[in-house]
C-alpha cells in the first residue's frame, strides 16, 4: 500500500499545547470544535497557501499560529478526501480527534 502524503492543519499555538496536554486535537476550522463540525479540516501542501490566507487572512490574534503536520498512517480515526460541491476539489477531512502523536510537525505559519 503507498504511503500517503502528510496532511496539514493551521491553527493557533495556544490550541496545540492544549491539546498536547490532553492527548488529541479536536478544532475542526477556526472557531469550531470536531464535535459542531463533525471532522477536522485538513489541506493538502498544495492547499495550504490559499487556506490558510482565507481562514486566517485577517487574524490579529494574541496567538502564535501554526501549522500542524499529520501523517495520515497514524491516525486512528478515518480520513476521507471530499468534495465542497459534487466535481469540486477535494480536502482531507478527518472524522474524529486527531492523536497528538499523529502530528510529526510544527511548523510557524508565515
Amino acid at each position: 500500500m503507498p504511503k500517503l502524503p502528510h496532511i496539514v492543519h493551521v491553527t493557533e499555538r495556544s490550541l496545540w499545547e492544549e491539546a498536547r496536554e490532553r492527548g488529541t486535537y479536536e478544532v475542526s476550522t477556526r472557531g469550531r470544535t470536531l464535535q459542531e463540525e463533525g471532522f477536522i479540516h485538513f489541506s493538502t501542501r498544495e492547499q495550504l497557501p490559499h487556506i490558510g490566507a482565507l481562514l486566517y487572512g485577517d487574524y490579529a490574534g494574541p496567538d502564535e499560529l501554526v501549522v500542524l503536520v499529520v501523517d495520515p498512517a497514524r491516525l486512528d480515526v478515518p480520513l476521507k478526501y471530499e468534495a465542497m460541491k459534487p466535481g469540486g476539489e477535494e480536502f482531507p477531512h478527518v472524522y474524529g480527534p486527531v492523536p497528538v502523536d499523529a502530528v510529526v510537525d510544527v511548523e510557524p505559519w508565515r
